[in-house]
């Protein structure tokens, strides 16, 4: 349980990131719901922040509403002075929030694609590591964890080079922020995702795209939060930090099932293996 801790998760109007917040929540936290969605009609799934903090709230944790747009350093650090502020701490800060562009999963080379793409390397690589500078002095005081969401896009190529270098760079990233942050208690990792449950997934037509036949076993949106919430209760976290994971082998690591019930596969066996990097330090 998370009771008494407090979560910032970013990108958390829909989808994952909602899905993770609303676990946290239900796992006993106050969670920080940040986003750009604030109204209606903000994004074309209806999702805002507001309404996930309700959620969250509902389902048992502390949810409170956070308008930010990640792509403003300024707005982030708002942020995270407003968490001091209200909360004296921070135990868990989830890098979700992304630049998902229209079209990403369209075929296709690069340069035929908007120009525009290149904000997956903004909100989604860039702003993970604004959150996370600017939440460390709050996460060093009792040791804490960074989740950040990441992809087989890593190390394979999916949806082009834009999104393969976000999700690499974060990958990377996560590993040295851990070696930075070790005399602190603070785990880093990172997190290859499978297909989730998001609202725009399920409105595909599984007889026609590409990912019909993975909707069988795909994750629900909370599936990342339950693994959260067994990570940071694991007294040996520590031996995780600076490395990346399939969510589906954190889950039977931990015996943690989807809210279904059932356990969702490793795509390991036909997407390779995560990222790894060498112990290698020069400072």
């Amino acid at each position: 349980m998370l009771n008494g801790r407090v979560a910032v998760v970013t990108g958390a109007s829909l989808g994952v990131g909602k899905g993770i917040a609303i676990a946290l929540g239900a796992a006993g936290a106050t969670v920080y719901v940040t986003g750009r969605s604030a109204r209606q009609g903000d994004n074309p799934y209806g999702g805002t922040v507001f309404s996930t903090a309700e959620e969250v709230t509902r389902r048992g944790g502390r949810g409170i509403a956070a308008v930010c747009d990640h792509s403003d350093d300024d707005q982030t650090r708002a942020l995270f002075e407003r968490v001091e502020k209200e909360s004296g701490r921070l135990d868990i800060l989830v890098n979700n929030a992304i630049a998902i562009p229209d079209g990403l999963t369209e075929t296709g080379p690069f340069w035929e694609k908007p120009l525009g793409f290149v904000k997956l390397l903004d909100v989604g690589l860039r702003s993970n590591y604004v959150a996370s500078h600017l939440a460390a002095p709050l996460l060093i005081r009792n040791g804490g964890l960074i989740f950040n969401s990441s992809s087989p896009g890593a190390r394979s190529y999916v949806h082009g080079p834009a999104y393969g270098a976000a999700k690499a760079g974060g990958d990377k990233m996560s590993h040295d922020m851990a070696h930075d942050f070790k005399p602190y208690d603070v785990v880093v990792i990172s997190v290859w995702l499978g297909l989730v449950k998001t609202e725009k997934v399920m409105t595909i037509d599984a007889n026609k795209s590409k990912y019909g036949p993975m909707l069988e076993v795909a994750e629900s949106p909370e599936f990342g939060g339950l693994i959260i919430d067994a990570v940071f209760n694991d007294r040996g976290r520590m031996e995780l930090s600076g490395k990346t994971f399939f969510a589906a082998e954190l889950a039977q690591r931990y015996g943690v099932k989807d809210i279904d019930g059932k356990q969702p596969p490793s795509g390991r066996a036909y997407l390779g293996a995560p990222s790894e990097f060498t112990d290698i330090f020069i400072e």
